[in-house]
């Protein structure tokens, strides 16, 4: 098999050939013109034919050297293509990344562009959805799973605690205080999150409020529908001040029994395999999340409070 020449060789003769000068090339090379000279003379050798004529100061290629140049640049700019593709990889790093969609929309939505700032270099994709991840079949690296306690086998952190209470528009408000919580509940159209981990039916038992139909109402799949049907005053909806803050911090929402305060549990866990953890974006996402979760939770429980909700009782499964 034949040898083929060297590469360093062919760089300084498609050098050469594409400035017709031998002090050009040296120039873009940032050789001396000896060297390239002596490429050019040694790739000749091994081809065994003659690449250039010189006319004057100028290199004019032969007419196997104008074939020779042509294959040589296809094939460096192949390597170049190549090279850069390759670096490219080098300085981007990426994140899959699957979240539970009302919490992805409200929650994460707002404050992910400080991550991204942070890490320009990063290729992140966010999969909103509520089917839970089988991280040995797909190609997710974490995700922020809401509901109780993941599974054993996976690396799980809880990051925010759901505060579940009655919420409604200020004016229904006011009319259940005139008459009274229960009386204002059967009269009251109750509005569900069909997804969400606490039921009417189960706030309602652990707060003595019994012979109501906790069936009848309006049933929606995500929270922000339901949290839309409240701001219309379309009924009284059992929802998370997780997925509320805005609106009790503007008062668009109110709640409606403050002094039976809130049911508590960890709703929304950062998890994924262990070894996924040793990944830098990984590591650097669950470390701004946390601090993220942090903030939240601080802020959260000032607001509860500033609306006379300082009662948190803790929910467990029975």
């Amino acid at each position: 098999m034949a040898r083929l020449p060297n590469l360093n060789a062919i760089l300084y003769f498609e050098t050469a050939a594409r400035l017709s000068r031998v002090n050009l090339a040296a120039e873009e090379l940032t050789v001396s013109p000896s060297a390239v000279s002596q490429q050019i003379k040694s790739l000749e050798e091994s081809v065994g034919i003659a690449l250039f004529r010189r006319v004057k100061r100028r290199l004019v290629l032969t007419e196997e050297g104008e074939r020779f140049y042509a294959a040589a640049t296809e094939a460096l700019g192949l390597l170049r293509n190549a090279q850069s593709r390759v670096s490219r990889k080098r300085e981007y790093y990426s994140l899959v990344i699957r979240v539970a969609p009302s919490f992805g929309v409200r929650w994460l939505s707002p404050r992910i562009g400080s991550f991204v700032e942070a890490h320009p270099d990063l290729d992140l994709r966010i999969d909103a959805t509520t089917e839970l991840t089988d991280f040995d079949k797909e190609n997710v690296d974490l995700e922020l799973r809401y509901g109780l306690e993941p599974p054993p086998g996976l690396a799980a952190k809880p990051l925010i605690t759901d505060r579940v209470l009655p919420i409604c528009h200020p004016r229904m408000a006011q009319e259940a205080n005139q008459i009274g919580l229960k009386d204002a509940l059967r009269d009251m159209r109750l509005l569900h999150t069909v997804k969400a981990q606490i039921t009417w039916r189960e706030w309602l038992l652990r707060n003595g409020v019994d012979a109501l139909d906790d069936g009848h109402g309006l049933k929606f799949d995500r929270s922000s529908m339901s949290i839309r049907a409240a701001q219309d005053k379309l009924g009284v909806l059992l929802e998370t001040a997780t997925l509320t803050m805005k609106e009790l911090q503007s008062g668009d929402l109110v709640p409606l029994a403050p002094d039976l305060g809130t049911l508590c549990f960890p709703t929304y866990w950062l998890c994924c395999p262990p070894r996924h953890l040793n990944r830098r974006a990984v590591k650097n996402f669950a470390d701004w999340i946390e601090d993220q979760a942090a903030a939240h939770e601080k802020e959260k429980l000032r607001l509860l409070a500033s609306l006379g909700c300082v009662q948190h009782n803790a929910y467990a499964t029975d």
